[in-house]
């Protein structure tokens, strides 16, 4: 049975454990919370011994000023196992900031915050251990990570700063390029991100169309009061390219935040009205 060990098992090894799972894998996620619930997938609290049996590794715990938490105790563990696929989220924030340019798999790093430092370090530690898929995740959208909540109750803003642009991805995407990679392993570095860097007050005005809704005013980005990790994202402004996840067979489903949030707002109406409680058809109403 393939075995995989998720360590630090978020938002994104989650999803591609519902797809996994029901092609017969094992999976073995890790947590600090003994009752976090983990549909589908046997709980590792940590710090604890490697299970046995593992064959793929997914890394995706947020490193620190001391490297990747996991390497910090468990390196030579790891070493050890018998590995036929080994994977590593990271962010396409370890690019630091390029004016709005574009940037692929072979621009150096040059990180401008502690997060995207840190994330480097724990990139090359990882690969010093073994051959390992590095992949530099954008920001990541998908069920119950949207913008659609905020839109709805009046607290989503159109924050202005020209020439500023982000690059997205959905995590069904996510999932097929950790798929795909899986299938056919090719250690090195992947951008995993959508064909449509944008700027953030598009997606908001888009959602806000969806929902048929007035799209929320703009506000000028040195007028905005937010908080210093909201301000720090916008010090960074870049366009990504994702020939690579293309080069091993990915064909987004969602090549564009248009696509994604029609997808998510289809796939929310669906979901409510197939849990609405069934009533007597002679009921009043």
């Amino acid at each position: 049975m393939p075995t995989l060990l998720s360590l630090g098992h978020g938002y994104s090894a989650q999803a591609l454990a519902r797809r996994l799972v029901p092609q017969g894998w094992r999976i073995i996620g890790t947590t600090r919370d003994p009752d976090k619930p983990m549909e589908g997938v046997e709980r590792l609290v940590w710090p604890a011994p490697l299970p046995e049996g593992v064959t793929h590794i997914l890394a995706s715990a947020a490193p620190d000023d001391g490297g990747d938490p996991f390497l910090a105790t468990h390196a030579r563990a790891i070493t050890a196992l018998d590995l036929q696929w080994a994977g590593y989220l990271s962010t396409t924030g370890v690019y630091g900031d390029h004016g709005g340019a574009w940037v692929d798999e072979d621009t150096p790093p040059t990180p401008a915050s502690r997060r995207g430092i840190w994330r480097v370090a724990a990139e090359r530690q990882w690969q010093a251990l073994m051959p390992m898929h590095v992949f530099r995740l954008a920001g990541i959208y998908g069920p119950g990570r949207g913008p659609f909540e905020k839109v709805r109750d009046g607290t989503a803003r159109r924050i202005i700063k020209p020439g500023q642009v982000f690059s997205r991805i959905h995590v069904d995407d996510i999932v097929q390029v950790l798929d795909a990679s899986i299938r056919h392993p090719a250690p090195g570095i992947y951008n995993v991100c959508d064909d449509d860097p944008a700027p953030p007050e598009d997606v908001i005005a888009e959602a806000a169309r969806l929902l048929g809704l007035p799209v929320p005013p703009a506000i000028p980005f040195d007028q905005a009061e937010m908080s210093p990790m909201a301000r720090s994202f916008y010090a960074e402004s870049k366009r990504v390219r994702n020939d690579r996840i293309k080069a091993i067979g990915v064909t987004l489903r969602f090549p564009d935040y248009r696509a994604g949030l029609a997808d998510l707002l289809a796939s929310a109406t669906v979901t409510a009205n197939t849990t609405m409680p069934q009533t007597d058809s002679n009921a009043p109403t």
